[in-house]
């Protein structure tokens, strides 16, 4: 339960010049999507409300497609890593490592939207929702009801990921702030192979 908690724990009236700018913030969304091959950065997480809370901070890097490193760093320590067919999340803590097929772990959550393949649209609708802490954001919702999130917001400034606010079907809202973004540079494939420890307790899902 500890380790649920901390893994879902883990997104007027306006002249027509801004809502022009707003529609094509959806498709400079799946533009930016699309050219990503790998991204690296810095985050700091904060969440309120539903089953976990607090706040968090850790690195993250992607390879497109299906392959990703999510790395919590204080004030404790998990990491998530998707290989490109089985995802791994080890709680290092409870000495736990859960490990689940790729396919049936993603469809409509952040991650197979940053890291998955370019079939966005298949998995998301997505809408405009504005410009606003020095980004445009776009809201993604899942197609899928079995996802775990009911929407996600995912803000850029200019080719920069700013941030994302997720909103989980637990009435959890978690927000994203990204610094030190680097954007198609090298991220090795050592970053997203994962062997469970030795003596660490590992669950199929």
């Amino acid at each position: 339960m500890i380790l649920i908690k901390r893994t879902v724990a883990c997104l007027a009236a306006f002249c027509l010049v801004s809502g022009t700018a707003w529609a094509d913030s959806v498709a400079d969304l799946k533009s930016w999507l699309r050219e990503t091959r790998t991204l690296k950065a810095d985050f700091a997480q904060s969440s309120a409300g539903g089953i976990g809370g607090g706040k968090s901070q850790g690195t993250m890097a992607i390879s497109r497609p299906g392959k990703f490193r999510w790395s919590i760093n204080k004030p404790y320590t998990q990491l998530m890593v998707g290989d490109g067919s089985r995802i791994w999340l080890y709680d290092p803590e409870l000495k736990q490592v859960i490990v689940r097929k790729s396919e049936k772990a993603l469809g409509g959550t952040p991650a197979a939207l940053l890291a998955g393949d370019n079939d966005a649209e298949q998995r998301f609708t997505f809408k405009a929702d504005g410009e606003h802490a020095g980004a445009e954001w776009v809201i993604a919702e899942p197609k899928q009801n079995d996802t775990g999130f009911v929407r996600i917001r995912i803000g850029l400034a200019g080719n920069e990921l700013k941030g994302m606010v997720l909103e989980d079907s637990f009435g959890q809202v978690t927000t994203l702030v990204f610094s030190n973004v680097v954007r198609n540079g090298d991220a090795p494939a050592s970053l997203f192979r994962f062997t469970p420890p030795a003596g660490a307790d590992v669950l199929k899902q």
